[in-house]
């Protein structure tokens, strides 16, 4: 993984573990990797990554079970999908509109687009 300078580490990843469980690679009720497995496979120090639980788990997006360990809520999808939208209307689709109206870029071409990337990118995951 790859972290960006501008935001804390510990949010990027659990950006990344929201996109795990939105693209079902760590389905609700499962377990998902521990804060070790994490840590090692994202080559961060273990605190960072109880720093994200932590957040996660104050979100309700995953909880704790003594002895298991972590794993996705029941509802995590619906909660990481409301949040995400949220903030994508709030802060990306602004700019987002206002380049394409800069660069005169029509709709069709962005549904062409569109179409291309979900069927490149995301073809195996549906």
């Amino acid at each position: 993984m790859e972290f960006k300078e501008k935001q804390s580490i510990y949010i990027q990843i659990a950006d990344y573990i929201c996109e795990q469980i939105l693209l079902g690679q760590w389905p609700p009720g499962e377990r998902i990797p521990s804060v070790r497995d994490l840590a090692s496979s994202l080559e961060v120090n273990p605190n960072t990554v109880v720093r994200s639980f932590e957040y996660l788990q104050g979100h309700d997006i995953i909880s704790s079970q003594r002895g298991i360990g972590y794993s996705a809520a029941e509802n995590a999808f619906e909660l990481i999908k409301a949040d995400r939208k949220e903030r994508f209307l709030e802060t990306e689709l602004p700019e987002f509109f206002k380049n394409i109206y800069l660069l005169d870029i029509k709709l069709e071409d962005l549904q062409t687009r569109y179409d291309k990337f979900v069927a490149t990118e995301y073809s195996s995951t549906t």
